[in-house]
Order: C-alpha cells, then structure tokens, then sequence
C-alpha cells in the first residue's frame, strides 16, 4: 500500500541544495511557496517561485546526478515526499499527477531546446512549415541526400502553396531515383529500421510518435540560417519524440540516424493504453526526461565558457557525467564521438572548427583512436571541466 510522508519547513529553510548528491526522493508542495534558483551561471535561467501542487526535485531524484538548483521555503511548507521506488504505484493510483510531471518536463524541455539553440548560435527560430525547406537545403548542399530529401517531403506536404514548392519538388524527384531514406509517412509498424543518415523526423514537421532506440543511436539537432546544433546524442533505450506526442505542436527538432538503428514506436493510442496499463514504463519515460533536462541545463552551462577548447573539454565531461560511470582514479574511456561531434555538440561555427579541432588535438586530456576520442583519465577530465566552469562562474559576478 502506497503511504507518502509529510514534510515541513520553516522560512528560508533550505529544501534542496544544487550541487549536493542526488537523493532518492522529491517534494510535492502541498501548501506555502518555494523560490527555486541556480547558484552556477546558467544563461537565460531565472529563479521562479512555486506553490501548491507543484513538484521539487525530480530532476535530480529520477535522473540520479547531483542536484540542479536550490529550494528554499518563503513561508511555512508543508511537502509530501515521494521516494523514487514509490513513484510507480503513484503513477498507478494517481495517473494525473505523474502526467503532470512529464507535461511540465516536455515544455521545460521544449523551452530550453529554443534557449539553447539562440544561445549557441546566437539567433532565435520562428517555427513555421517554411523552415522545412531550409532544414533540406542545408543537408542537400552538405551532400546527405537522404536526409534532405525527408525534409523536401515534408515541406511539400506540409507547404503545397509554399513559397520553395517548386524547388521542393523538382529537387525531391531528382533525389528519389538514389535515396536510401525510409518512411517518409508514419504507418503501423511496431518498430522501424533507419539506415545511417536518414531522417526520423524534422524540426517543424508535425507528427504523434514517440521512439525508443533498440539498436544504433540518434543525433537530435536543428538548422539555423546555414548552420546546425547538435542538441543530444542518444544511444539504445533512449526515448525521443515525445514532446510532439504529448504537446500535439510541432517538432522542436530534428532526428536524424546517426548509425543505422532500430526503433520501437509509441503513438498516441498505445501510449495511452501504456499510460493506463504501464506504470514502469512511464517511470522510465520520467526518468529519461529527467536525465536530459539535467544534460541541457550543464548544456546551456556549456554555452557560457568563452574559449573553444574550455567548451569542449567541458562537453566532453558532461558526456562522461551522463553515463554515470563510477570510476578510479587514473581510469580511461572510450567515447563514440568524432572531434567533429564535439565541436558540433559545443555550436562552434563552420568558421572555427578546424582552429578547434587542432586544440583539441593538442590537449592532454584528449587523445584520439580510429577516429574517435579517447579519454586517458577520467577523473582528471571532470576535475578540469569543473575548473572551467567555476573560473567562468566568477568571473561572470
């Protein structure tokens, strides 16, 4: 039987402390008002105040990192706390609140995907159908046919009175004769095989299914004038696409097969029947959301750090971080990634990529085997990132 303690806490009583180690609990405000604020120079965050029905502490107590900002009591508070082992039988007796959770990380996530983006390369998207266009020029003249021609597709669906339908048009028929692409419409298919470098979906293209990765990995990105932000990179048991299932809105962003990989697909009538029937399911679901929050608030800290190799050998700890690998000292690791996913992961421009590249060549930190980059020490990685982050905190103040 589900039983839930009650918690209270005194004005300016701390409830949560960023940076401490993660517990396996969160609050639900039941009466008084809380200010919830980051210590670290996170641009574009704000502190917000809640009340009420509204949640502390998820982030950190599903995704297991360390906590992501500080709570502190404005008045008497009264919480109920959730144990993380409990949060499926809640989501069993009281299926609204757990969907008010994964509601309310979808547009979190939705917003910082806009903040990011903006920071990163210092413009803002206005999302309209026109951009499908633009999203398939920009792969087209980079040679990936495949994955252009998803996008013109899309805009000629989506745009049949468009400004670039013509363009569209004739660029897809002369496209279609070599394309490896796949399913440029979503059927019934349970899971779906992607072929490495063809699009899943697009940014600004409606749609309603959710994906968990099975085999390969995905690159999750977005196109603006002339240039792409790689915003996560997933691997199997991964879920993605959701925000377009649970919003009905457009997507924020791209998926695109970063190897070739198999999909499982959830619509919106299995995933309601989940919902009903699955609590672990949507546990996992909460748990992976809060894990890339976490991975795109240290994103946006990223976007912080002035000098390129600061920013990669930060973004390169954030990719260790994710894992959550507990290792020794002196231990070394193996990532999937390029140098070129790295200086794309940071948003450094076309303009100074190979300046990048050469000092992250140069780093001790870094080493580089069959093209991908290795780490000869982990621990010393982490504890040079965090060197940089706190260098740039004060210097900010």
């Amino acid at each position: 039987m589900l039983q839930l303690a009650f918690v209270n806490f005194k004005p300016n009583s701390y409830i949560l402390v960023e940076g401490t180690p993660g517990i396996d609990r969160f609050f639900i405000i039941q009466s008084g008002k809380v200010s919830c604020y980051h210590e670290t120079q996170i641009p574009g965050a704000q502190p917000s105040m809640l009340g009420p029905g509204d949640f502390v502490g998820v982030i950190p107590c599903m995704s297991g990192h360390s906590q992501s900002e500080n709570v502190m009591a404005l008045t008497d508070v009264v919480a109920i706390m959730v144990r993380r082992d409990q949060y499926p039988e809640l989501i069993m007796r009281n299926t609204p609140v757990a969907m008010k959770i994964v509601r309310a990380f979808t547009k979190e996530m939705r917003d910082l995907n806009d903040n990011l983006t903006k920071l990163t390369l210092k413009k803002t998207v206005a999302e309209s159908p026109e951009q499908l266009f633009s999203v398939a020029q920009y792969y087209d003249r980079g040679g990936f046919s495949d994955i252009a021609i998803y996008a013109y597709y899309q805009y000629i669906k989506a745009c049949p009175q468009g400004v670039h339908i013509e363009d569209a048009k004739k660029k897809f028929v002369q496209l279609k004769g070599r394309t490896h692409a796949v399913y440029f419409e979503s059927n019934g298919d349970l899971t779906r095989d992607y072929p490495k470098n063809t699009m899943i979906f697009s940014e600004n293209q409606y749609g309603g299914d959710m994906f968990i990765i099975q085999e390969g990995s995905v690159k999750i990105t977005k196109v603006v004038d002339g240039e792409e932000v790689t915003l996560a990179m997933l691997k199997k048991g991964d879920m993605f696409g959701e925000m377009a299932l649970l919003e009905n809105k457009p997507r924020s962003a791209s998926a695109i097969a970063h190897d070739a990989c198999r999909l499982m697909v959830v619509n919106r009538e299995n995933f309601d029947q989940m919902v009903a029937t699955q609590p672990q399911m949507i546990s996992r679901l909460t748990t992976m959301l809060a894990d890339r929050l976490w991975s795109m608030y240290r994103q946006l800290a990223n976007t912080s750090l002035q000098q390129p190799r600061e920013k990669m050998i930060d973004m390169l700890a954030l990719q260790i971080e994710k894992q959550k690998i507990s290792v020794a000292k002196g231990s070394a690791y193996q990532t999937d990634l390029t140098p070129e996913d790295i200086v794309n992961l940071c948003g450094i421009t076309q303009h100074d990529k190979a300046q990048a590249i050469s000092e992250l060549y140069n780093d001790p930190n870094v080493k580089l085997v069959g093209g991908k980059v290795r780490i000869p020490d982990i621990q010393e990685l982490i504890k040079q990132a965090a060197f940089y982050r706190k260098q740039n905190t004060k210097r900010e103040k």
